[in-house]
Parts: structure tokens; sequence; C-alpha cells
């Protein structure tokens, strides 16, 4: 089995292809391997599957885990909305919220897939696959490859898709995004939360978190934008700019910042709903198919699930039942996740402005006084269990 990008989708669904017995290879198109640096949340609903790939423990090593998931009046400081997490999500959820930075999740995922024997090549640059009876090509810039399936998670401008459905440029969300990483002894004068927390401001937010074990902290940026013509995920951002941009802010906001020596910036993109995940011998995954938008941090954990249910099917059934089979099971929560995840943009921006600020206190008060209400929004998220669902 071949599989496009080597990214975490990618790699999860080759290792837990690999463990099942299946010979894969996995091609990347960069010339060498590692991810950008930056932090990535794994809720329960992800945790299930790395340990169902034996990386929880190792996981566990170099990630944090934050007490509260909360939301903040980026002024003030007020509280909007604090969920427990530690001990009480892992109790409800049967796992623990956790979260790591990119490279360190990738590179586990990398020295297992290398341990069972999955093929990482890289420089192998895709221009689109074809379907042959029973086989599927993978063309590249130089020669081919056939497989019995082509998995594509070659993310949110993956050839795979645009062979499969033609090529469509991404949609603009008229919000950028700037991110960053800096260590928890640069930030002088303020003392960071150990949340996961999420500050919430007119045509703005910043959300903040630590990771390895406490050492750093990890930082995603917001603001609108009417356009935003740069593609690259990391491009360099003008630090002055974004300090600028949230000056007058909470002193923790303010103090990341102030603390931050450089910034990437990239825009938050979508894609429609897709017509179909899969085309004979060739199936999509992750950004591939369903892009996320970074408002319940789920991109990853999506991608993850994913790549648990797809290689499940690939063993158990033959390709032309376990792919239909797998975007029948996969596409409703990944869109109604997508749904969500851009509503939150509203909330976060406080729309409306005064009447934004009062539906934020609102439901505030409202989970203080019946705290079962968060639950209802983050029960079927955090609370799925894939491994367990009936394939």
């Amino acid at each position: 089995m071949l599989v496009a990008g080597a990214g975490i989708g990618g790699l999860t669904v080759a290792l837990a292809l690999a463990k099942k017995g299946k010979q894969v290879r996995v091609l990347e198109q960069a010339p060498v391997l590692g991810e950008v640096g930056a932090g990535l949340q794994l809720s329960a609903n992800a945790m299930k599957v790395m340990r169902h790939l034996d990386l929880e423990k190792a996981i566990k090593a170099t990630a944090f885990a934050p007490q509260n998931a909360t939301i903040r009046d980026y002024e003030s400081g007020e509280y909007y909305l604090r969920t427990p997490l530690g001990e009480v999500a892992q109790q409800r959820y049967g796992a623990p919220y956790l979260h790591i930075h990119r490279a360190d999740l990738h590179a586990l995922l990398v020295e297992a897939c290398v341990q069972h024997g999955v093929d990482i090549e890289l420089g192998q640059v895709v221009r689109g696959y074809r379907n042959e009876g029973n086989k599927a090509t993978l063309l590249l810039d130089h020669g081919s490859e056939k497989a019995d399936v082509i998995i594509g998670a070659d993310g949110l401008r993956s050839t795979i898709r645009e062979t499969m459905l033609g090529v469509q440029a991404p949609i603009f969300t008229g919000q950028i995004a700037w991110r960053g990483v800096v260590h928890k002894d640069a930030i002088k004068d303020v003392s960071i939360a150990h949340d996961a927390c999420v500050w919430v401001g007119p045509k703005r937010h910043f959300v903040s978190y630590y990771l390895r074990g406490g050492d750093l902290i990890n930082f995603v940026a917001v603001e609108e934008r009417a356009e935003w013509l740069e593609e690259s995920w990391s491009h360099q951002g003008d630090l002055q700019q974004l300090r600028r941009l949230f000056s007058g802010w909470h002193p923790e906001v303010t103090g990341i910042l102030s603390a931050c020596e450089s910034t990437f910036v990239w825009a938050l993109n979508g894609r429609p709903t897709l017509p179909k995940w899969h085309d004979g011998r060739a199936v999509l995954l992750g950004d591939a198919c369903h892009p996320m938008l970074p408002f319940m941090a789920q991109g990853a954990a999506m991608a993850i699930e994913d790549a648990y249910v797809l290689a499940n099917l690939l063993v158990r059934d033959p390709v032309e039942a376990a792919l239909p089979r797998y975007e029948e099971l996969r596409k409703p929560r990944a869109t109604e996740i997508q749904r969500i995840s851009r509503e939150n943009a509203g909330l976060y921006h406080m729309y409306g402005g005064l009447s934004g600020k009062l539906k934020l206190k609102g439901i505030g008060l409202a989970t203080k006084l019946i705290p079962a209400i968060a639950n209802v929004k983050l029960d079927p998220i955090y609370g799925y269990d894939v491994t367990s669902v009936t394939l």
C-alpha cells in the first residue's frame, strides 16, 4: 500500500496498517523528514487511537496535561468558561487530554513506523494517480509506483484530491493565524495559567497552552483580514506587527508575545464538503478531504481517527468495500466538527460587539449554574471512541 504524505495522518495510517501486517510505503515530497515547530492538542478521542497503537506512554512522557479548558476576556481576564480537564477529563472520557509539540509526535510516529517495517521515502513529488483494474498507479516526478491502494494524506493542497475531483483553489476564510513557541523562562513578570486557554476579543483571539512537560508555551493568534495571498504554512511573520495587534490585551497574552523571538503566519483556508473521498483504489484522509479550522483543536484528532478506521477496514475487507464504508463512517463526523469549528469563530471574535460579549457571559453563567451544559457540546467530540465503533 502507498501513502502520499508523511504528516501526522499519513504516518498514523501507515503505522496502523503495518501493525496489522500490511506492507506500507510512505512517499513524502520534502527532502528532509520533520515537522514544523508548533503545538497541537490530543483530546481523549485521539488518545484512544494512540493507545491502540501503543504510543500512549511515549506521548505522555513528552506532552503536557492542561488542568482546564478556558475562554477568557481579552482585557480583564474574566473567565467566560472554565471546563476541568486533567484527571476529570481522564475519568469522564477514558483517556487523557494532552498538549504535544507537533515535532515530538511526528518523531514518535516515524520511529514506530520504522520499527514496524514501514518504508519512508523522501523527495518523492506526487503528480497524480490512475486506476488500472485491481491496482492503482501513483504518478511521480520520476517514474511511477503501483499499489493495491493509494492513500492521499497530502494535506490541504492535495494532489491526490485534485486528480480525483479537479483543481480548486482553497477558500480563504477571512482570517489569518500567527503561531510561535516560547520558553517559559523567557516570560517575565507574569505567570501563565496551566490551561488550554482561548483569549477572546473583537475580531481576533489568542490561544495559549504549554508543551514538553511545561517547558514551552505554544500560541496561535488569529485575526481577521480582507485578503491574504501567501499560501505557505511557514511564512515568516512580523513580530512587531503581531505585538501591535494584541497591544492592550491581558498581561498573559502580551507577556508571551514580548518573549517571542520569531513567528510564522498563514491563511486559514477551507473547502466545501467534497462529493466523494474515494475513487477506484485511491482514497483521501485528513486535511486532504476535510480541512479543519483550528477553533475546536480537532484537525490532528480527525486525521488520527480517519487513519484508524481506514486501516482496520483495509485489513478486513476488499478495497472495493473498504473505501465506501470508510467514507460512510467518517464523513458525517468530520463534516459536523468542521461546522462546529466554523461557528466558534463568531463566538471567539465577539461578533455583534456588546451582544457578542453578553452571549459569552450568558454561556459562562449557564455553565456555572449547570456544569453539564458544557458537556453537551464536548462529550460527542472528546467522548467519542472510534476504536469501539462497529466498522
